[in-house]
């Protein structure tokens, strides 16, 4: 049911947008659709952003893997246990841009022990690397930024040049005619890796839920009703350039001919813009507003007063001794004062 419930879902995406079109409905999938998941887009991510930036954080708790800045002729690790702001925005440009923390991610292996009489008996965990997950996870991320940014060429006019550049890069083999895109294999490429991951792995499956799945399936979905749309089911690319033109001047206008399968992708793109706020893709901001990412750790240097903390009346040791030092005196309990 984790698995089958999310193709479901998809399946329904799918199905949804021709069901419309057989309604007459092209006005409301080709106007109202992107505007209302636009505005639900914003209004989640807004939200969720406020939410996550006014949640009180109480202690220092930077997630930490290398020495910390202690003292002076102790060298401290900067990248993995930063101290100062520079540090800081170091790691998180390393993690954003690079996803070093998958990159230093090991799995644990039982391997037979070195010295025992028997040792099929006698077995000891050993950590080896896992590039792989770190490799397609980069993969993923980075070829679908290209593609995002590949399809601005339908929203400006003129086309920058850069977009133009990015788009001749993806294509740089010319394979096929249309030219099959770089970032378009590979985001197939990686989506193959995460699925079968879960799937494969016992331990990735057990802790799968179908929250895990929904996003592959609707962000593979996209992909192929892409791709279909460009190589096997034609669309006028100059009624979809008029169409986004529209949409980004508020003035949009319905296209007299566009196909069934634009009308499934442009749905389903909808459909997870509306989704993102909501789900676990929400870490697109949550990374930098994460506190064991974003906080230096300085514990050692400065104090950090904990923002729930309700005043209370303290009775400081040096008051204790003035109310009671004569009746400590007598008792024969040393006193710092005499007086």
């Amino acid at each position: 049911m984790t698995l089958f419930v999310p193709l479901i879902a998809v399946a329904i995406l799918v199905a949804l947008p021709l069901a419309g079109r057989a309604a007459g409905g092209d006005g409301l999938l080709a106007v109202g659709v992107p505007y209302a998941a636009l505005a639900v887009f914003v209004a989640g991510f807004v939200r969720r952003v406020v939410r996550w930036a006014d949640t009180p954080v109480p202690f220092r708790i930077p997630t930490t893997a290398g020495q910390g800045r202690s003292l002076a002729w102790i060298k401290p690790d900067r990248l993995d246990n930063p101290a100062t702001t520079w540090g800081v925005l170091s790691r998180m440009a390393l993690e954003i841009l690079c996803f070093r923390s998958l990159f230093r991610n090991t799995k644990q292996r039982l391997a037979p022990a070195l010295k025992a009489e028997n040792a099929a008996a006698v077995r000891r965990p050993v950590y080896v690397s896992a590039k792989g997950l770190w490799f397609f996870a980069l993969l993923f991320h980075g070829s679908l930024l290209a593609i995002v940014l590949r399809h601005l060429r339908f929203f400006l006019a003129p086309v920058p040049a850069w977009v133009e550049g990015l788009i001749a890069l993806d294509g740089l083999f010319a394979i096929g005619l249309p030219t099959v895109y770089l970032s378009d294999a590979a985001l197939l490429a990686a989506l193959l890796f995460l699925f079968l991951r879960r799937v494969l792995i016992p331990q990735v499956r057990y802790i799968t839920l179908a929250a895990d799945y929904f996003p592959l399936f609707l962000i593979g979905a996209i992909a192929v009703s892409g791709l279909l749309m460009r190589h096997v089911f034609k669309v006028d690319l100059n009624q979809v350039k008029a169409l986004a033109v529209g949409w980004a001047t508020f003035s949009p206008a319905v296209p007299a001919e566009l196909g069934a399968f634009f009308f499934v992708h442009l749905f389903l793109v909808c459909a997870l813009a509306a989704y993102l706020p909501f789900g676990k893709l929400m870490h697109l901001a949550g990374v930098f507003l994460s506190p064991t990412r974003n906080l230096a750790n300085d514990n050692r240097r400065r104090r950090h007063v904990n923002p729930w903390n309700a005043p209370v009346k303290v009775h400081p040791y040096a008051e204790y001794e003035d109310e009671f030092r004569g009746k400590m005196k007598a008792a024969g309990i040393p006193v710092e004062r005499e007086e």
